[in-house]
């Protein structure tokens, strides 16, 4: 396979690159900027930490309880399985949010893969 057939249209990568890829990094580089100086402790971070961690449940329990596309055909135990797998390794993890996210996504790939 030649390198123009894996790559496709190389218009549509610079289109999503333009698009997608510089705005959110200009917002990310803003944030790390202003938020250089701020206190981890501080009421505010504490905040914005709060918010972000109910916008990732929220993602998380609508796409388990209402899962769209290639998800639906994921069994309900296999999706609830994954979710309190998660917890687990969330909670054992010292909180660590990144880690209870692999370790249920890795649950839910693994059972996909055992049910075939």
């Amino acid at each position: 396979m030649s390198a123009p057939q894996l790559i496709g249209d190389w218009h549509a990568l610079l289109l999503l690159f333009v698009a997608g890829v510089i705005p959110n990094q200009i917002w990310r580089m803003l944030g790390l900027w202003f938020g250089g100086g701020i206190d981890e402790g501080s009421e505010l971070l504490v905040w914005v930490r709060a918010v972000a961690t109910a916008i990732l449940a929220g993602v998380i329990a609508q796409i388990v309880v209402e899962p769209s596309g290639a998800l639906a055909s994921v069994p309900d135990a296999l999706r609830y399985g994954a979710v309190g797998a998660g917890l687990v390794v969330f909670l054992l993890t010292r909180r660590s949010i990144f880690a209870g996210v692999v370790a249920g996504e890795v649950f839910m790939l693994a059972g996909k893969w055992w049910l075939g």
